[in-house]
């Protein structure tokens, strides 16, 4: 990571924007921030964590006043800065929450905070992010670090400069994870011990599926005992046999025993099918004599009652043969009978034709005993010429009718012209009056976006106040719980500790009891004891100690526990008051009332002006819409004036033609209907003349036939033959008759004759089936019996085997499994860090503690030169108390004692040392890594006044070798030495005014 620019305005001591380039130090690579106590070195540093991080280091516990004392209300207040992470450069802009004047109503309102992500992209700079939250969000991906981590390793401000020295392994392990990106072991820890669990699970199943098995085959083989199956009889002890091996074993016995008693069962269901094949044999022979005594007995009925009917049958034949004779004269006396009706008919037609066509003629002014031919030639040639004169008739109806038409659509082209020429006066001054009107809307809208923005932050922020305000008390609960845990996690531990220095004292007495005069003593080897140990009045037990263990072991889960649920409640009100922007809920309401009502108003005057312009574009549009109508008004009302002229002299043409047809009728369509109806009178009554002669003539020749034909027959005249017709059905159903009984005798007669020659011999008495019947279902009965029981002992046999196989199988996975499930638990186990990892130690802290190693051993070789070779920082793995993980601790060894001492014991000066050494090997192991953070730029706030002359000219030598790496550093010193030394400095100054200035140079050292 390397800062580029930093903007300050109205921020701490500045009032003015004040620019600090850090891309001019990049050639000297160490540069000095100077000035006067309080004029605002340490708010340069400020102004970068608040730009990344929207904190400060030295106000996180008490007033943040982040805007200049020196601002007037007007005065902004603004940090921007421009950075580079990997190869994307970066620029945030952040504001404070501060008051200033009020738009409207005068006073103060507070001013919300703000905040603003940009990404330099092909040379201009887009927007990332523009809220708070997000760009805090975005930011926490981009730099990887936390606000707390940043102080760390790049920001080492004058309170949090030896914070990675002195920090618990937990606090330390953060850091590493964060610069190293090694939670990706956290996870194969975790993936391990899903395995585990997984492989546990898998074999305890496998187990239990066994388990299942042994006891489901050992039931089947109860049930069979107690159900008599068993024929070699059961152990009689209802209770599990003792061991696996033992219930294996009676389940392979019950298995024998079944199919024993499966080989019996299967010669008795032989037996019972022999049994039951002799009885149903044997009753089937009595079923079918007594069937056929009965079916004899049966058919001589049938035979006498067919013989009885044999004289209605005759009748019915003679019948039958009478009507197929008739049946042959049936179409032509029918034939007769029609032609006879027909001469009837045109007989009546012809007449009632006579007297039409004398009717006509009287009303047409024609001669009735005229030749009828020739008046119907006449008329139908009169006709054609008058149905012609029909069309021009029609035509000029048609005719006066467009010409009606013509003339009032001239009539209302020119009113339409008129109405829309007063229409169109009246535009001009609407549009005028739309305008004026338009012009103070637009003003007023415009402020619209604004207005909702800030409406929409401050109803983020009033709910985020809302949620904070719900969270404290969570929160102070939270911490409450982990204050007890922690008192109960002492109380346990303390009496812990009594209980172990109890036992120790009691070992004395223990060993007192076994000595011996005259014998050596197993501690001292003495062979004379004048005063030994009195025995303990109350002894310490291994169990006594084992459930004090518990109970420190309980209270330490329930201070973790109580702890993660404090730093959550913590995290989570910490997070809803950042998004309040730390201002209270009855405020924010305040403001959000305000905000809303500018952006209703906001909304009505858009709404209003966006009504306005639709009404203005609507009449301008109309009123060109209008110049084009009037325009194709004129020129259709041209043209309607040219068809009224012409459909005027086509009328007068028609009217003169149709006169002339028309004669003394009142239409021509009059005078051709009258002669059409005279002409078909005409015509119907000649053709029904013609149709009686045919008509006539026809009915005597089909009379003629149908008399011969009857009198050819055997019948005396047609009404004989009329009464011998019968209807077809009537006719089929007697044939039908007739045959069936035929065959019914015939059959029966033979059928009789069969059965007669079968029974010969045979007793008369109907045979007694009831004794066979009931052998027959006494032997069936034990057939299906035998056969239940043989398919009962099958299924138990297949139902043992199955279930033997099953077991085995199951009980080799069992076997198979567990050397796997073993291996994959102590693995899981070691990578987190519990037995029989004996360090405790996870495989994430293992890793860190490598890369820790690598920090200490790059640290060592500065701080080596800085103390002249007395101090060397030291990994240590050793366990840590209390159960905490182990494995990242830092002691320091002092060369002059030769004993390794805490880092909480070094001076202030030597502590100063050691944290400018950690934190540059950190900077150098974190760069060096392909894929890490690389650490280009780093401060250092004080803590050079603590060093002597020749010590601080050691610290100055290894700063200087920063150089050579690329990396700018930036140091904060009132060391006039410092000043000598380093040329390229940051001046900060106090004006007369008030405010502070920075001044950016590189001067010649003196």
């Amino acid at each position: 990571m390397r800062l580029h620019r930093l903007e300050l305005t109205g921020f701490g001591p500045f009032r003015e924007r004040q620019t600090v380039d850090f891309d001019a130090f990049e050639r000297e690579g160490i540069f000095l921030i100077t000035g006067r106590t309080g004029a605002g070195k340490s708010s340069i540093l400020d102004g970068v964590c608040f730009a990344l991080y929207g904190s400060v280091p030295r106000y996180d516990s008490g007033d943040k006043r982040l805007r200049s004392d020196h601002c007037s209300p007007d005065d902004p207040t603004e940090v921007r800065l421009e950075f580079t992470v990997g190869d994307r450069r970066w620029r945030v802009t952040r504001a404070p929450e501060y008051q200033r004047p009020a738009r409207r109503g005068g006073g103060l309102t507070a001013e919300p905070t703000r905040a603003e992500l940009e990404e330099l992209v092909d040379g201009a700079w887009a927007g990332r992010a523009a809220r708070p939250r997000d760009v805090g969000l975005l930011l926490d991906e981009v730099l990887g670090l936390s606000a707390q981590q940043f102080q760390q390793v790049i920001l080492l401000a004058q309170n949090r400069f030896s914070r990675f020295l002195l920090a618990a392994g937990s606090e330390r392990q953060s850091l590493l994870r964060a610069l190293f990106g090694s939670r990706r072991y956290e996870d194969y820890a975790r993936e391990l011990a899903d395995r585990s669990k997984a492989a546990q699970g898998e074999l305890e199943a496998l187990g239990e599926r066994a388990r299942t098995l042994l006891g489901q085959a050992e039931r089947l083989v109860a049930a069979a005992a107690a159900d008599g199956d068993d024929p070699a009889g059961s152990r009689g002890d209802d209770a599990p046999p003792p061991d696996l091996a033992t219930r294996r074993a009676a389940v392979e016995l019950g298995q024998q025993r079944a199919a024993y008693r499966l080989d019996t069962l299967t010669r008795e269901r032989v037996a019972a099918d022999e049994a039951r094949a002799a009885a149903d044999a044997a009753h089937a022979e009595l079923v079918a004599l007594s069937r056929a005594q009965a079916e004899l007995a049966r058919a001589r009925e049938r035979l006498t009652a067919l013989e009885t009917a044999r004289s209605l049958v005759a009748s019915d034949r003679e019948r039958l043969e009478r009507a197929r004779s008739a049946e042959a004269l049936r179409a032509p006396l029918e034939a007769a009978s029609r032609a006879d009706r027909a001469a009837a008919e045109a007989r009546t037609a012809a007449a009632e034709a006579a007297a039409a066509w004398e009717l006509a003629a009287e009303a047409g002014g024609e001669d009735a005993s005229a030749d009828l031919s020739v008046v119907v030639e006449r008329l139908t040639g009169e006709l054609a010429v008058w149905t012609a004169a029909i069309e021009q008739e029609s035509a000029l109806a048609d005719a006066e009718a467009r010409l009606t038409e013509a003339e009032a659509e001239c009539s209302r082209l020119a009113a339409d012209i008129a109405a829309l020429d007063a229409q169109r006066a009246q535009v001009p001054a609407e549009l005028t009056r739309l305008e004026g009107e338009l012009a103070p809307l637009r003003e007023s809208a415009a402020g619209r976006d604004a207005a909702r923005v800030r409406h929409d932050d401050l109803a983020a922020r009033l709910s985020a106040a809302e949620e904070a305000e719900q969270l404290a008390d969570a929160r102070r609960d939270a911490e409450v719980d982990h204050r007890d845990a922690a008192a109960a996690v002492a109380a346990v531990g303390s009496r812990l500790a009594a209980l172990l220095q109890r036992r120790l004292d009691g070992y004395a007495g223990e060993l007192a009891s076994a000595l011996v005069d005259g014998e050596p003593c197993a501690v001292c080897g003495a062979t004379s004891h004048p005063a030994p140990a009195g025995p303990a009045d109350e002894p310490v037990t291994d169990e006594v100690v084992g459930a004090a263990e518990a109970a420190r072991d309980a209270a330490l889960a329930r201070e973790r526990t109580a702890a993660e649920a404090a730093r959550a409640a913590r995290e989570r009100h910490g997070d809803a008051a950042a998004r309040a922007g730390g201002e209270g809920a009855d405020a924010l309401r305040e403001a959000l009332r305000e905000a809303a009502d500018q952006l209703a108003a906001a909304d009505a005057a858009a709404e209003r002006r966006d009504e306005l312009a639709t009404q203005h574009a609507q009449l301008a549009a109309l009123d060109a819409d209008a110049e084009a109508s009037r325009a194709a008004l004129a020129d259709l009302l041209t043209t309607a004036r040219t068809r009224s002229a012409g459909l005027a002299a086509t009328v007068e043409g028609i009217r003169a033609a149709v006169d002339a047809a028309r004669g003394h009728h009142p239409s021509v369509a009059d005078r051709v209907a009258q002669a059409r109806r005279v002409r078909d009178a005409a015509r119907r009554a000649h053709d029904a003349r013609a149709d009686d002669a045919r008509a006539a003539a026809a009915a005597a020749e089909s009379r003629a036939d149908a008399d011969a034909r009857v009198r050819a027959s055997a019948f005396a005249d047609a009404d004989d033959v009329i009464r011998a017709l019968l209807e077809p059905r009537e006719a089929e159903a007697l044939a039908e008759g007739i045959a069936t009984h035929d065959a019914q005798l015939a059959a029966t007669r033979a059928r009789l004759l069969d059965l007669e020659l079968e029974l010969a011999g045979a007793p008369d008495q109907p045979v007694d089936t009831a004794a066979a019947k009931a052998a027959l279902d006494a032997a069936d009965a034990a057939r299906t019996a035998a056969l239940r029981a043989e398919r009962d002992a099958q299924t138990l046999v297949e139902a043992l085997r199955d279930l033997a196989l099953q077991i085995d199988e199951a009980y080799a996975g069992v076997a198979a499994r567990i050397a796997d499930a073993e291996a994959i638990t102590r693995l899981a186990d070691t990578v987190a860090g519990r037995a029989p990892n004996t360090m405790k130690m996870d495989l994430e802290t293992f890793v860190l503690a490598a890369e820790l190693e690598e920090i200490v051993a790059a640290a060592n070789i500065r701080l080596a030169d800085m103390s002249s070779g007395r101090y060397r920082l030291q990994h240590t793995d050793a366990r840590a108390a209390r159960g905490a993980a182990s494995g990242l601790g830092l002691d320091v060894m002092d060369a002059f004692t030769g004993q390794a001492r805490p880092a909480q014991s070094l001076s202030g000066g030597e502590t100063f040392l050691a944290s400018l050494a950690l934190a540059l090997g950190l900077a150098e192991v974190v760069t060096a890594r392909a894929g890490g953070i690389r650490l280009d730029t780093l401060f250092v706030d004080e803590g050079f006044g603590s060093l002597d002359e020749e010590t601080l000219e050691l610290a100055m030598s290894t700063l200087d070798e920063l150089r050579q790496g690329g990396r700018t550093v930036g140091i904060i010193s009132h060391v006039a030495a410092m000043k000598e030394q380093l040329p390229a400095q940051l001046a900060v100054e106090v004006t007369r005014e008030g405010p502070s200035v920075i001044a950016q140079a590189v001067v010649a050292p003196a």
